[in-house]
């Protein structure tokens, strides 16, 4: 459990918040290239960390992220007209370049120069393989890109699921770091494993047939959790053949990053990005490890992640976008005949739709005194302790950020394996790892 204080401090990430200022520090995937597809193409509203900011695409192909409202008066810039590499406000024709510079005031005398000392709230973006980043950071260069594995191969390489969730970001990223839930949340009453049918990269080969029914076989894994220069891992032990114990490792890395263990070809992760303090977008990307292009169908999801009933139709507002049509207005679609016979929740066979349904009845923030952890949570725990040590020493001493300067060091996945009983998890699992991307 965490008192009133300490869950404020990790949960909230607006504007002069001590978690804000520390995630404003790194680089945030903020859309894809694909939102952004047209040169003067339509100006997009995003919500990152509480702000409310304008996305475009100019006519150089450069992308512009913007505060909403226009330094003259406040109107909202997506209202305005993207335009001759700048967006222009429809108020008073005020435009402004994507670093936010005002290029032109057509309502002022042609021999003013007030246009150079105006400038609209502008964060610098940096386009790379299909994925769009900003820095919100006060840092006048920013720090490099982290080598995340998904975020280095090419968007061909790459499948990206998104969803959104309407609760806090942690809230939703410490399902993804609780390794016991698997085996009640997203059980099936039928032994099959869907997966050993799909074609191509998402296919199980023996090996990950045989790793699957350990890891669904058995429901109270021993952890064994331990910090890393990016974040905290864990080793989930179960039983597996004979006197061996099969592991599954998986990984944090700060702010917002996980990965748990994919297939033999695929590696997996999931970005945690908090839109505001009630919502957050969450990104699933699974990546290829030898090189192979997905076909154009997978890059958009797996099949079994989306819900059977798709998502709900989208308009401009940021917050619309990569809902489930399965909501807590209509109880995430339960079917409590389908629970007594066909699955553990009787919601739709879509873990993404399971997670986001339980996490969401805790409420949009969690009151975390009322909780009692256990020893399946000892990730958890560890997990919220280093972002309070971390925001701490940041907000108290400027202690830069775990790693912000050291990209590499997101080269980390989940992996799983079978060991004999006397094996050393972290040492002999930290090779594969580390390897994030063909060698």
């Amino acid at each position: 459990m965490l008192n009133k204080e300490d869950n404020e401090l990790v949960c909230r990430v607006g504007p002069g918040t001590p978690m804000g200022n520390l995630m404003r520090e790194y680089w945030i995937p903020a859309l894809q290239s694909e939102d952004l597809a047209q040169r003067d193409g339509d100006p997009m509203r995003v919500r990152l960390l509480g702000e409310d900011l304008i996305a475009f695409r100019d006519t150089n192909g450069s992308v512009g992220l913007l505060a909403n409202n226009c330094p003259h008066r406040g109107a909202s810039l997506f209202f305005g007209r993207n335009e001759e590499a700048g967006l222009r406000c429809v108020y008073h024709g005020w435009k402004f370049d994507v670093s936010g510079q005002c290029i032109d005031m057509p309502n002022e005398p042609a021999e003013s120069d007030f246009k150079t000392r105006v400038k609209a709230v502008a964060y610098p973006t940096r386009e790379r393989n299909g994925i769009i980043w900003t820095y919100m950071g006060p840092r006048q260069v920013p720090p490099p890109l982290p080598e995340l594995g998904w975020a280095l191969v090419p968007a061909e390489q790459r499948q990206s699921l998104r969803y959104a969730r309407a609760c806090n970001w942690l809230q939703a990223l410490e399902g993804d770091i609780d390794s016991s839930h698997v085996n009640y949340l997203h059980r099936r009453f039928s032994q099959q494993d869907n997966a050993s049918t799909v074609p191509g990269l998402y296919a199980r080969t023996d090996e990950d047939r045989k790793n699957f029914a350990f890891f669904r076989d058995n429901g109270t894994p021993k952890l064994q959790v331990l910090d890393t220069d990016v974040g905290v891992t864990y080793g989930a032990k179960r039983p597996a053949e004979g006197d061996h114990d099969f592991w599954r490792i998986s990984q944090f890395m700060l702010p917002f990053y996980t990965s748990i263990p994919g297939t033999s070809a695929m590696g997996s992760a999931k970005v945690w990005v908090p839109l505001d303090d009630e919502h957050t977008m969450i990104w699933e990307p699974s990546w290829s490890l030898n090189g192979t292009a997905l076909p154009e169908a997978d890059r958009r999801g797996r099949t079994g992640r989306v819900p059977s009933a798709g998502y709900l139709p989208e308009t401009s507002h940021p917050l619309s976008r990569w809902v489930f049509a399965e909501t807590a207005a209509n109880d995430y679609g339960i079917d409590r005949q389908r629970q007594k016979t066909v699955n553990y929740t009787g919601l739709d066979e879509s873990n993404p739709l399971q997670d986001g349904a339980i996490q969401e009845t805790m409420g949009a923030i969690l009151d975390r005194t009322v909780e009692h952890l256990a020893s399946a949570d000892a990730m958890i725990a560890r997990v919220r302790r280093r972002l309070l040590e971390t925001v701490r020493a940041y907000r108290d001493q400027g202690t830069a950020p775990p790693c912000v300067d050291q990209p590499e060091s997101y080269r980390r996945r989940g992996v799983q394996l079978t060991l004999p009983p006397d094996a050393n998890w972290y040492e002999v699992t930290e090779v594969m790892v580390r390897q994030v991307v063909p060698a």
